[in-house]
């Protein structure tokens, strides 16, 4: 069972990225069916905050309706939309014509949102929207410390014990958010909780918070230098992070010579000769990135917490610019206890008073990868 709906969604996804040739596929080249039949493209919502869902009237979650219409109410001004898509492969919860469906959903949660026609989101028959939003994010898992969730886990292991190893929806009202870039962001559950949803519909609308939920370390770059005019303004968005005392205890040094990170990473790979054969990317030392900013502390102690500082919103900036960063410590501790290196940093001009702290690898990226876990349990608020 679990191989053959691998199989199925595999080809599915392969069917559906055939449609656009060699294109890299987005959500805004899918196009579904509107509840009169009309085609609708997604390319429609583009800018927009996007949570997607599959429905059912029948359901046990089908008063869900009454908090997506909420949600939808209090941030569709802002640029949230609330696309429902009617699925009655589950239970066969979600019978009659769309036309039956948008008029139940209408009387009894009076919901604003728009409804599409009917679809399958599993099988041979799915919509290939369904086939490319499971391919970005797969089941991540009911929450078994809910009654619900270990229900509804306990119910699919008896048929298949292996059942979350594939990405198939599993149920009605699971739901998909979608950046206003059309990045596929994070899948829910139908049991996952609506406050901790409007919480990341929140950080998406917000341009600010949107843009340090989507900063990524990014340690695959495109063959491309950063241009200058850019490099400028990551510094300028560096040096005005808070400063105690405004004492700015710092020392940048961007490096934009080619030559020099390629000479140094020569010296790197004479002394990590196994290390660098494995790495068949290998470009240089610095994670391939074509630029670094390097910033420097006093070699006496102090400044750490402002460099931080500075050090985050350059990486926050570059990622409001389109690009990638690294922080780095590795390549640093090389450079300070290699003798050979010392041609890179008298190139770098280090104040004697001053030592190389740490690196920001920057460039074009060439990955997008998923966000790492974060633990929220070591948060405490003290009311």
């Amino acid at each position: 069972m679990k191989v053959k709906s691998i199989i199925i969604a595999t080809l599915a996804l392969l069917m559906a990225v055939s449609c656009f040739g060699q294109k890299t596929v987005s959500i805004y080249d899918f196009t579904v069916k509107d509840e009169a039949g009309k085609t609708v493209s997604l390319a429609d919502y583009q800018g927009k905050v996007l949570l997607i869902v599959n429905t059912a009237t029948r359901c046990g979650f089908t008063p869900q309706y009454s908090d997506l219409e909420a949600l939808y109410e209090k941030y569709h001004a802002e640029g949230l939309e609330i696309l429902d898509f009617p699925c009655n492969q589950f239970g066969e919860q979600a019978p009659g014509t769309i036309q039956e469906i948008h008029q139940f959903c209408t009387a009894n949660f009076d919901i604003h949102f728009p409804q599409f026609d009917k679809i399958e989101v599993n099988g041979p028959g799915e919509q290939p929207l369904y086939t490319y939003l499971k391919a970005q994010k797969g089941f991540g898992g009911f929450d078994l410390n809910e009654r619900l969730g270990k229900l509804l886990d306990d119910m699919f292991r008896k048929d298949d014990p292996n059942y979350d190893q594939n990405p198939d929806i599993k149920w009605n009202f699971t739901k998909f958010l979608i950046a206003r870039d059309g990045r596929v962001i994070k899948r829910y559950e139908p049991t996952d909780k609506m406050s901790d949803i409007e919480a990341d519909v929140q950080m998406e609308l917000n341009p600010v918070l949107s843009n340090i939920m989507a900063r990524r370390s990014v340690r695959k770059y495109l063959d491309k230098p950063v241009e200058h005019e850019k490099l400028e303004l990551l510094v300028r968005a560096g040096i005005n992070a808070p400063s105690g005392m405004n004492r700015q205890p710092w020392v940048i040094r961007v490096v934009e010579d080619q030559k020099l990170i390629a000479d140094v990473t020569e010296i790197y790979k004479q002394e990590n000769a196994e290390q660098v054969k494995r790495d068949q990317d290998f470009k240089n030392m610095f994670r391939n990135a074509p630029n670094l900013i390097c910033i420097c502390t006093p070699a006496k102690g102090g400044g750490e917490l402002d460099a931080g500082l500075l050090g985050e919103n350059m990486m926050l900036a570059a990622q409001a610019l389109g690009l990638g960063t690294c922080c780095l410590g590795g390549p640093v501790r090389f450079l300070l206890s290699n003798e050979k290196c010392r041609f890179f940093l008298d190139r770098l001009d280090i104040p004697e008073d001053y030592r190389l702290n740490y690196i920001i690898a920057v460039g074009y990226p060439n990955e997008q990868p998923d966000a790492k876990p974060r633990d929220i349990s070591k948060v405490k608020y003290i009311k």
